[in-house]
């Protein structure tokens, strides 16, 4: 059996599975089943950064256009004091696209996700989706992972379905990586990093004409963040300049006691204000266009760095095994990262065997796991140095600050560092995971596999 007649099933239609489905059906995968427990991709989340790595996967995958259509060429970034809006850093952006060959961008997480599931659909010969499905255990890993199937529709019984392959791409609170761990005897507990966000999306026909300082942030094509003690605001304009996307991040004290499937809870405007009450008056400004009503708070959780991501014929995806914090503006690009690569050595195969399946999914786990990693503690350490109060490690960060307006050192913001800027833009994971499949398939060490 030619690899392309293997028969894989993804759960999840977030990043990382949309992805997967189209970067196998792009390799002529012809049995590519995904399965969603939601009902459909709908118009949902908000602003998201679409850095050059991510952009050169989506445009092998021949998706890259239409997204970067409706997006925001960003030029410049500015780094403030929240209370008072003093600039703290700029940096001009402009090379960006002359070094890694796209440019950086940000656009609408709808966009990002519709744009992958266009390309999903003109393969829907190979690919099926499965929505308003979601799956309620993990029946077995290999050699043919089995797995139930349960429709929201309860009057649709659930099924067991096996495949070849299985890539858990769903999410933090992934069933899959629960279910892996717990057969692998492996203790990964889920973090809470004490952090909370608002996402907030602000129209521009909401703005009002004597606002002409929030009217030009709209128009423009910077980044700009806020920062303050354990707190920041990061903004960008989104779809084509018509809607400017605010970030928040802050201390979890207002958060709900309970929280949904999603991690998220609905906030209070008034709290939301009082948490950047000391913030200048144009934040002041912008957090007031949000309707009462309206405020959404999202808890920011991580894991432990896991020891594997594979069990036999299973392989985990996106944030099921590396779940990371905004700091980066990574935690997509990671996963779409990911898909890219399984579906390059899963074409590799020599043989369809369950070992072979297995030796693959450890290539692939070679290839992305240290430095998906990497960025996940890399964002971690951004956003430390972001929320530092008053003490001798501030005076040292705002010495960076100022240096930099010197044109001398690196940028704490690291996203907006040259030197990180080239570790993480400047690797091309699809290359690599050609280039050292038959090295890393070599050495890969088989687990038991019945």
């Amino acid at each position: 059996m030619a690899p392309q007649d293997l028969k894989i099933a993804i759960l999840g239609a977030g990043m990382g599975g949309l992805t997967s489905a189209l970067a196998l059906a792009e390799r002529g995968f012809k049995h590519i089943d995904v399965y969603e427990t939601a009902s459909d991709l709908g118009f949902v989340g908000a602003g998201i950064q679409l850095a050059p790595n991510m952009a050169r996967v989506l445009d092998h995958l021949g998706v890259w256009k239409g997204i970067e259509a409706e997006a925001v060429n960003i030029e410049e970034t500015s780094v403030r004091v929240g209370a008072e809006d003093s600039e703290l850093a700029h940096v001009d952006l402009k090379y960006i696209e002359s070094i890694y060959g796209y440019k950086h961008m940000v656009g609408h997480r709808h966009s990002l996700a519709n744009g992958l599931y266009q390309g999903c659909l003109k393969h829907s010969d190979k690919i099926t989706f499965h929505f308003s499905k979601g799956v309620s255990e993990i029946l077995s890993f290999g050699p043919r992972p089995t797995f139930t199937v349960t429709p929201r529709d309860t009057n649709k019984k659930p099924y067991n379905s096996t495949v070849d392959v299985l890539l858990g791409a769903d999410g933090i609170k992934s069933l899959t990586r629960v279910a892996m761990l717990e057969d692998l005897n492996i203790s990964s507990a889920v973090k809470d990093t004490h952090q909370a966000a608002y996402r907030i999306m602000i129209q521009k026909d909401q703005v009002k004409d004597d606002d002409p300082e929030l009217i030009a942030l709209i128009n423009s094509n910077k980044v700009v963040r806020w920062i303050g003690e354990k707190r920041h605001i990061i903004a960008y304009p989104v779809s084509n300049n018509k809607i400017y996307n605010l970030s928040t991040t802050q201390p979890d004290g207002n958060f709900a006691a309970a929280t949904n499937a999603t991690y998220t809870t609905k906030g209070s405007k008034s709290a939301m204000l009082d948490v950047f009450k000391d913030f200048c008056p144009l934040v002041q400004r912008m957090l007031n266009y949000v309707p009462e009503g309206e405020v959404c708070e999202w808890k920011l959780r991580v894991h432990e760095p896991l020891p594997t991501w594979v069990s036999q014929s299973t392989a985990l995806v996106g944030d099921a095994c590396h779940p990371t914090l905004p700091h980066l503006a990574q935690g997509a690009a990671q996963a779409i990262e990911d898909g890219a690569v399984l579906a390059v050595v899963l074409s590799k195969l020599p043989a369809t065997d369950a070992e072979s399946i297995h030796k693959a999914l450890k290539a692939y786990e070679k290839v992305r796991k240290e430095r998906a990693y990497a960025l996940v503690e890399m964002a971690a350490a951004s956003g430390r140095a972001l929320h530092l109060g008053d003490g001798a490690a501030k005076e040292e960060r705002d010495k960076q600050f100022a240096a930099l307006r010197q044109g001398k050192g690196p940028v704490p913001d690291k996203w907006a560092d040259a030197d990180v800027q080239r570790e993480i833009y400047g690797l091309d994971c699809v290359r690599e995971a050609e280039e050292k499949f038959e090295e890393y398939f070599a050495s890969a060490r088989v687990a038991k596999l019945a």
